[in-house]
């Protein structure tokens, strides 16, 4: 039933997604060109400012329009996801030094058929066995036609490949370099595979993003757009790894002075190498892009993406001239290998094709009872979405009357502690008043009460000279004899 959700769904559409990813094949073809127009910078140099303008400034801008809230995103996303994202990129950031290597050694023909094959095949096939989704691979007919379309890709750019060793053993050397100066194929293929494989980790890495994709949808973003911000995090880890790599070989081969070079087109040169980042990055942005068109089978669009690089950098390499001079046996395999590789866009969109007809097999054979549910299920959700609103609204409307109340409350507490407050000092106020007048009343009291005292007091001191105190103190009188018995008192 998910899956018949999914493919009504208008935004799958296998063909556009297709052309989605095709478009992000050729500016991954056609990225080297400006690199051309660039004259006295050191690789470092140049390599250093593509960096610059294809994994941070014009990816950021692009995000910044399409994903506004991008900064509160990547907030909210899992650290551990954003780990993981971000150490993918890193890894893709060495395959990504190497790159450069690979296509100034085999030139960009042979150099981007080689390089993205490798990564084709890695990086379409080990996502899902790392998930633990290999099962998937095979789940029904689509996938099968789909990871058909992804092995014919790749024995296509085996033929390719298989033209460029055919190449170098029949073009002399001076021939070779007329069309890539630093022609090497023993370091181009060393170069490749390693370039290849780690590459791969560009493609782990946008796949990892997936709860970072829900949390943007959830904050606004289009379904179109919703990889933009995993693509920042993906690309800052390949910066991290080019910008300090190349700065490290700037100031090794003193070529820091590049950049305020004004011997050398100092504009021409930055606006070129900006131009060539610029290319660049579209090609993943296309892929992230393209995803939501492909529903349940975004996974082929790393290796229709990888195809599409190899076709029209073949196609490129024949024009500038890098196949010129070669015998029949190479352009045969070339055209052999160019053909196979469209041959397997062509079957990886038809797989799109045969999932979108196996889910809407069952609405013919039981329509009436799968109209019957889709109504139902629109019902129910527009029921639930009034609901919802509804719930919204009152828990809203309750929240602001929780609000105020509790600001009365507040403005009533605060107002009765003032009143408190006033009264408490008032009271203190008039009890120290009181006290200190009955402490008054009591002086005044205790004083009249001992000027009273001494009014009423009338002792007198008698004062005695001293020269009377020396004088001989009489003698005290005797007392007169007692009368004789029987004799009369009056005697």
């Amino acid at each position: 039933m998910e899956s018949i959700l999914a493919v009504s769904d208008p935004a799958v559409n296998p063909a556009l997604g297709l052309l989605i990813f095709m478009l992000g094949g050729l500016a991954g073809a056609v990225f080297y060109l400006p690199f051309k127009k660039v004259a006295k910078w050191a690789w470092e140099s140049y390599w250093f400012v593509y960096a610059l303008f294809g994994l941070v400034i014009v990816p950021w801008v692009l995000t910044f329009i399409t994903a506004p809230d991008v900064i509160s995103i990547l907030k909210e996303a899992p650290s551990k996801e954003l780990s993981r994202c971000y150490i993918f990129g890193a890894m893709w950031g060495f395959g990504g030094l190497t790159w450069g290597l690979m296509i100034r050694y085999l030139g960009v023909g042979l150099g981007l058929a080689l390089g993205c094959g490798i990564c084709s095949a890695a990086g379409t096939l080990l996502p899902p066995i790392f998930k633990g989704q290999i099962a998937s691979l095979t789940a029904d007919t689509s996938a099968c036609v789909a990871l058909l379309g992804v092995v014919i890709s790749v024995i296509g750019i085996v033929l390719i490949g298989g033209a460029g060793i055919s190449k170098e053993k029949e073009l002399p050397e001076e021939e070779k370099k007329k069309a890539v100066a630093e022609y090497s194929f023993k370091k181009g293929i060393i170069a490749a595979l390693f370039s290849g494989l780690m590459s791969a980790g560009m493609a782990f890495g946008l796949q990892s993003g997936t709860e970072i994709e829900s949390i943007a949808l959830l904050k606004g973003t289009a379904a179109t757009w919703k990889g933009m911000p995993v693509l920042v995090v993906v690309l800052l880890g390949g910066f991290t790894v080019n910008g300090i790599w190349c700065l490290c070989l700037n100031f090794k081969n003193k070529t820091i002075g590049d950049y305020t070079n004004f011997k050398a087109p100092l504009i021409g040169n930055i606006i070129f190498a900006g131009i060539a980042g610029a290319i660049w990055v579209m090609q993943f942005v296309c892929n992230k892009t393209g995803e939501p068109s492909m529903g349940d089978l975004a996974y082929v669009g790393w290796a229709v993406l990888m195809a599409s690089s190899i076709l029209f950098s073949t196609i490129l390499g024949i024009i500038l001239g890098e196949w010129k001079g070669t015998g029949g046996r190479t352009k045969t395999l070339l055209a052999i290998g160019i053909t196979v590789l469209l041959g397997s866009s062509i079957i990886t969109g038809w797989s799109g094709y045969l999932k979108k007809d196996t889910a809407a097999a069952p609405v013919t054979t039981e329509e009436s009872t799968l109209n019957s549910l889709s109504e139902n299920l629109t019902k129910s959700s527009d029921s639930l979405k009034a609901s919802g609103e509804k719930v919204s609204s009152d828990l809203k409307s309750a929240a602001e009357k929780l609000q105020s109340a509790a600001e009365s409350v507040a403005n009533d507490a605060k107002d009765a502690a003032k009143n408190i407050s006033e009264q408490a000092k008032a009271t203190a106020e008039k009890v120290a008043n009181d006290t200190k007048e009955a402490i008054e009343n009591v002086k005044n009291e205790a004083k009249t009460a001992v000027e009273e005292l001494k009014g009423k007091s009338n002792t007198t001191v008698i004062k005695v000279d001293p020269s009377l105190t020396n004088a001989p103190v009489p003698p005290a009188p005797t007392s007169a004899p007692a009368p004789a018995s029987g004799l009369s008192s009056d005697r």
